[in-house]
């Protein structure tokens, strides 16, 4: 994914007045984007549009005070969109109103797949709207019934949901290569993602499961894995109950990587002990004490592991 694109209501001159900025951003994003308008809370203005490109998709998340957003039949007939648009609520406050003739009220982690209807919606002081942006026929080759699914409120706790979010939140800052393999495995992933979180069924929804959620589930492990490596208690059972997953699938997405369960583990703790030897920061700390740190129980298997990894002693690293 390429740097993100920003557009900051900090970048904008300092002597106009909160209101005076808030309008000379609004000009300039209708100018960009020209699909919705917006209106802010009663506190300063303050708003920041981040959007990334992911392949074909676009991920752009909207935070501030801008607490209402409104789409009119005249913006749809003056800039048709042919794009679906995975709208979520990222902040604290709910995000209620209306999307066609429904009424829809996002409360934090929610979403609902747009098609490009009449909407308004109005939030809190402080909101943080996301939008995942699909080119309409990427989506309806995937899942030819998808049209039918637009406006329905995607609760936060929808499994497919959660684990786009938090793919969406890995991607943040990775640079993938243009016109790559992996790229196309990840955007892949993400349309696989949006269609399973709004519901759809039949034989594609079948194949998207075996794609794209065996894809999250697999980085949602690793993300635990490397987030808890010190944790000497540590294990596929206890990373499958975080996740909601058996130990025996955790272990079976590991094993299809070529790596066990064990051997993640202890790569990252030899690692991550390498690093604090070479540290001059933690020159004073015991190898001992350091190896209990990173995880290991057993200082003889540290050491045996180590010199087997590196090729030398723990000693001799230093």
């Amino acid at each position: 994914m390429p740097p993100k694109q920003e557009f900051s209501s900090a970048n904008l001159p300092e002597h106009l007045s909160h209101l005076e900025r808030f309008h000379l951003w609004r000009d300039i994003h209708y100018a960009e984007v020209a699909t919705v308008e917006v209106g802010i809370s009663e506190k300063p203005f303050e708003a920041t549009l981040e959007a990334s490109a992911i392949g074909q998709l676009t991920y752009a998340k909207m935070s501030g005070t801008i607490n209402r957003v409104t789409r009119t039949l005249h913006s749809i007939r003056v800039n048709p969109l042919d794009v679906y648009l995975l709208v979520m609520n990222l902040g604290s406050s709910a995000i209620g109103g209306t999307y066609g003739s429904s009424e829809i009220v996002m409360n934090r982690g929610d979403a609902f797949l747009d098609a490009s209807q009449p909407q308004h919606f109005t939030g809190g002081d402080h909101n943080v709207w996301a939008n995942l942006v699909v080119p309409r026929k990427l989506l309806t080759d995937k899942f030819p019934g998808i049209a039918d699914k637009q406006g329905g409120l995607i609760a936060s706790n929808n499994e497919a949901l959660a684990l786009l979010r938090n793919y969406l939140a890995m991607l943040d800052g990775m640079n993938l290569p243009p016109e790559s393999l992996l790229l196309d495995h990840v955007s892949n992933t993400i349309v696989d993602l949006v269609g399973l979180a709004t519901g759809a069924k039949g034989e594609e929804a079948e194949l998207a499961g075996t794609r794209g959620l065996r894809a999250a589930r697999l980085q949602a492990v690793l993300k635990q894995i490397r987030m808890n490596s010190r944790n000497p208690a540590l294990s596929a059972p206890l990373v499958g109950l975080q996740l909601g997953l058996s130990a025996r699938y955790v272990q079976d997405l590991l094993a299809a990587t070529g790596t066990s369960f064990s051997e993640r583990i202890l790569e990252l703790r030899l690692q991550d002990a390498r690093a604090m030897l070479t540290d001059p920061r933690h020159q004073e700390k015991r190898i001992g004490d350091i190896a209990l740190e990173v995880g290991f129980s057993d200082i003889s298997y540290f050491n045996r592991s180590f010199k087997r990894r590196f090729g030398c002693s723990p000693r001799a690293a230093r």
